[in-house]
């Protein structure tokens, strides 16, 4: 008797999720893996998740050279996009208009390539003055409900405000202050996740349908 032997399946692919920003994403004066990419992938892949997250970040990077990069720092094959731009744009007094267009455009290209994005918000310094600050702050929750996107609302949640967790700069995260990001940004990042691996399952289900 010769017993037919049916193919193994196939190991599933782990999402693909680019962080896409600048220094503060960047790992900037750190290890690669002490770093928000990896240590969020870290934390993810504790809670279950297979994902594979790609660092993205540029050092001094703006809204505008994040529009100019967009397409080859997000290639084929990604599932969703952290967006997390616009604090250099705040620190050169650039007009919140110009961020909040290129911030548009950005969002529009990813939900083109049907790609998700979660975006990570941004607040002005105080010392950019009450009207500069109240206009950028209004961006990111603006662009989310506009776009229907997953928001965190401040990157530097838990962070800006504690020197021990901050760089000599008093700018960017040291390690516990990056610790402190992901533990933070962990349950919205979750829930972007589980709103991805949910998408391959209704097109599954929108294709039966169509099929019967």
């Amino acid at each position: 008797m010769v017993l037919a032997l049916s193919p193994a399946p196939l190991a599933a692919e782990p999402l693909r999720i680019v962080a896409f920003g600048d220094s503060l994403m960047a790992a900037y004066d750190l290890a690669k893996e002490e770093g928000f990419p990896a240590r969020l992938e870290e934390a993810l892949r504790a809670e279950g998740h297979d994902v594979e997250i790609v660092d993205a970040g540029v050092s001094g990077d703006t809204t505008s050279g994040g529009l100019a990069r967009l397409d080859w720092s997000v290639p084929e094959g990604i599932d969703g996009v952290i967006l997390e731009l616009g604090a250099n744009d705040a620190l050169r007094g650039i007009d919140p208009a110009a961020t909040r267009t290129n911030l548009e455009a950005i969002i529009a290209r990813l939900k083109e390539r049907d790609i998700g994005v979660l975006l990570a918000g941004m607040l002005a310094p105080p010392n950019m003055g009450a009207a500069y600050e109240s206009d950028f702050n209004a961006i990111y929750p603006q662009l989310a409900e506009q776009s229907d996107l997953m928001l965190y609302p401040f990157f530097l949640d838990g962070v800006i405000t504690h020197p021990d967790r901050l760089l000599a700069d008093g700018m960017h995260p040291n390690p516990a202050g990056v610790a402190e990001m992901v533990r933070r940004f962990l349950p919205t990042a979750s829930a972007f996740v589980e709103k991805l691996e949910a998408k391959p399952a209704a097109r599954e289900a929108d294709a039966d349908e169509t099929a019967g």
